[in-house]
């Protein structure tokens, strides 16, 4: 099945207590389409990039089958770029640099090859940029996931609100579906969320997991345990690329394979971690993806006894 994705792709430069980077490349659709396209063939990107970005990048998309023709150039300008120092505990970090360049004024262009797309992913960027995309299609999608954050809760709830209406699935964390909800408690802020809109409802864990609420039902994947988090930028981004990707492969959006699609969400996300940026991404085999995924499986299933 057709699956677009629009996000970011951009610099990152990221320093962890293993180390540090120079510029390398990021964002969250890089993430989002790299993870992807371990499930579904020829995933379109849509995004932007300033004069800057190297050709070898596009390449490294193109050759895992990533349709890039939906990123724009800009012609004298530059590409995003984002520079982080986490901590000890990489729950922490300290956001160093952010240049929005380019996408202060990404104006997405939908390629007519891409107008029968029967998957959208929306990474995080501006709710309005978001919106403007399912708008220039010609045809809803038979499934829209939409990732967001707590910076457009603070300055553009109203256009934040306007886009989740649109939306089949919503993907934020924890603290974000407190904050968007005004409750403490997940299950009570699940239940208010899914009445703005979305039919499905993903709050991310980091660490400890995350929840799928879709009407009266509630599916919980715990985060496989890592002996080593070196890098935990795009996991997120990652996340919502095997859950996309698993659904596009599949073409089935009960609960059920949602359920499953979590958990090779999670599975993804957990290679991420494992190394800078996308380098790990980059040089998978889908049989390090089953297996992992069995980890996960092993990981929650147990008999009970006999009595």
């Amino acid at each position: 099945m057709s699956l677009t994705i629009v996000g970011s792709v951009a610099f990152d430069a990221i320093e962890t207590p293993y180390g540090k980077t120079g510029k390398i490349i990021g964002g969250a659709g890089t993430y989002t389409a790299l993870a992807s396209s371990y499930f579904v063939d020829n995933p379109q990107l849509i995004s932007v990039i300033g004069e800057d970005f190297p050709e070898e990048y596009l390449a490294m998309l193109r050759k895992h089958g990533i349709c890039t023709d939906g990123i724009q150039r800009i012609d004298g300008k530059k590409t995003f770029f984002w520079s982080g120092r986490y901590h000890e505990d990489m729950n922490i970090r300290d956001t160093l640099a952010t240049e929005l360049n380019v996408l202060g004024e990404f104006d997405p262009v939908v390629p007519n090859d891409y107008q029968n797309t029967e998957y959208l992913m929306l990474g995080n960027l501006l709710p309005s940029v978001q919106r403007t995309v399912i708008e220039r299609l010609h045809k809803r999608p038979k499934l829209i996931v939409m990732d967001t954050m707590n910076f457009w809760m603070n300055t553009m709830l109203d256009e934040l609100l306007k886009t989740i209406r649109l939306v089949d699935v919503l993907v934020i964390n924890d603290e974000e579906a407190k904050q968007l909800s005004g409750t403490k408690s997940l299950v009570k802020a699940a239940k208010m969320v899914l009445r703005m809109g979305p039919k499905h409802l993903i709050i991310k864990k980091g660490e400890h997991g995350a929840m799928l609420f879709s009407g009266g039902n509630i599916f919980y994947s715990p985060a496989l345990p890592i002996e080593d988090v070196f890098d935990p930028t795009g996991a997120g981004d990652t996340f919502a690329g095997g859950f996309i990707g698993w659904l596009a492969k599949t073409d089935d959006i009960s609960f059920e394979n949602m359920k499953r699609a979590v958990v090779f969400g999670s599975a993804m996300a957990s290679f991420t971690v494992e190394k800078f940026g996308t380098e790990h991404l980059q040089y998978l085999e889908k049989s390090e993806i089953r297996k992992r995924v069995i980890n996960f499986s092993e990981l929650v299933t147990f008999k009970m006894p006999p009595k």
